[in-house]
């Protein structure tokens, strides 16, 4: 996948495998349609509508440390910190691949926007 469409990410606190390695370092890919499509068939989002962002950032996430894998079982064992950031990074890049703020200028209190930094960072 071209590196436009990918997003480097450090997360908070990171997964832990069943070998104790911590895994922090990742990408994150733009979603498709059809990403945020497919999962609405899956009988596990069916019967717990919340488990849809467990199989959508399965399908994003392109690289999470050494893992070789990354699925929903994955996705089940972040930690909640880090189940947020993958959260938030995921709004961001899918709204237009960039976060513009709100912010108050300190001298005149005059508002606009700017661009935040890249997503991931």
């Amino acid at each position: 996948m071209s590196s436009a469409l990918e997003f480097p990410l450090v997360l908070p606190h990171g997964y832990c495998d069943s070998e104790g390695v911590l895994h922090r370092e990742g990408a994150m890919r733009m979603a498709t349609a059809f990403d945020e499509i497919a999962p609405l068939k899956d009988p596990r989002v069916q019967s717990n509508p919340g488990y849809l962002v467990v199989i959508l950032l399965s399908r994003v996430l392109t690289r999470l440390g050494s893992l070789e894998f990354i699925n929903p079982k994955t996705i089940e064992g972040l930690f909640a910190c880090d189940l947020v950031y993958l959260q938030d990074m995921y709004q961001r890049i899918n709204r237009t691949g960039r976060q513009h703020l709100l912010v108050a200028c300190p001298h005149c209190s005059g508002e606009f926007e700017v661009e935040g930094p890249p997503p991931g960072e």
